[in-house]
């Protein structure tokens, strides 16, 4: 399986601060190295919310994972995977199916090689280390196309949490979202959590997105229905675009007031 390639990496110097490794570190995690720190603080000082905010777009996954299980996805290509964290996309999906099938992409050599390392003894998951705009690298792959059971009629899921606000260029976005959907058969879902410049603060959180964009990496925030329009001919389903944590919260768990939500938007959409 082409998912088991070790590629050299670069030294963390060499490489400078990385988006994988900073979201850890925000989570909680312990992968953060001094290289990063530099760019960590400033962007928390404008921000402090942000931790709280991946927590929320984390949570989202999660609901939009165990929803496309009980509805009979089971294949899912989490692209832009990260670092793993608690309750991974294949571990949710198999509690409910454990022939449910993962495919891990990110072009982070920590984030990849942890992920394999993760699924080494799963023969229902693998991780590739690819960039995700690089569609062909990544739909030609043996194992991705195996696992994802491409060129048959079996819908899956396309995952990008909180991923395409690194890619600022509207129309390189767009292309990203056409070339997947191009792959995925009829009744296939995909699903994007994004950043968004939320009424009352969009100023301040203007401001932490230049930050990353000027010591990690570009950013752009996008409204909704900046990101209703990039989704393309897939129909949304239902609550449409809104703030992560408003969208299908869990039972006994009341929808937090527009006021107090964390900019964080995101999507579930269906190809019909």
């Amino acid at each position: 399986m082409s998912g088991d390639r070790e590629r050299p990496a670069e030294g963390p110097e060499r490489q400078g601060a990385s988006i994988a490794r900073i979201y850890d570190s925000y989570l909680g995690g312990g992968h953060g190295l001094p290289v990063d720190d530099g760019a960590v603080e400033p962007v928390l000082e404008v921000m402090p919310e942000l931790p709280a905010l991946l927590r929320v777009s984390l949570a989202f996954l999660k609901r939009c994972v165990r929803h496309l299980s009980d509805v009979g996805i089971r294949g899912f290509l989490d692209l832009g995977a990260g670092i793993p964290t608690l309750d991974n996309v294949h571990e949710i999906s198999q509690t409910i199916d454990p022939t449910a099938r993962t495919v891990y992409v990110d072009n982070d050599p920590l984030a990849a090689r942890e992920r394999r390392l993760l699924v080494a003894e799963n023969d229902h998951a693998m991780s590739i280390e690819a960039d995700l705009r690089d569609s062909a690298l990544v739909l030609g792959d043996p194992g991705v196309s195996r696992l994802l059971r491409l060129g048959s009629q079996e819908p899956f899921a396309v995952l990008l949490s909180s991923v395409l606000h690194f890619i600022p260029d509207d129309d390189q976005v767009r292309e990203v979202i056409a070339a997947y959907g191009a792959a995925m058969p009829k009744g296939s879902y995909l699903m994007i959590s994004h950043g968004t410049a939320k009424p009352g603060s969009a100023q301040r959180l203007r401001q932490a997105a230049q930050l990353y964009s000027q010591t990690i990496a570009p950013m752009k925030l996008r409204s909704t229905e900046e990101l209703a329009s990039m989704v393309g001919d897939f129909e949304l389903v239902e609550p449409g675009v809104v703030y992560c944590s408003n969208w299908r919260p869990l039972l006994g768990y009341q929808a937090v007031p527009q006021e107090q939500v964390l900019p964080q938007i995101g999507v579930l959409a269906r190809k019909t």
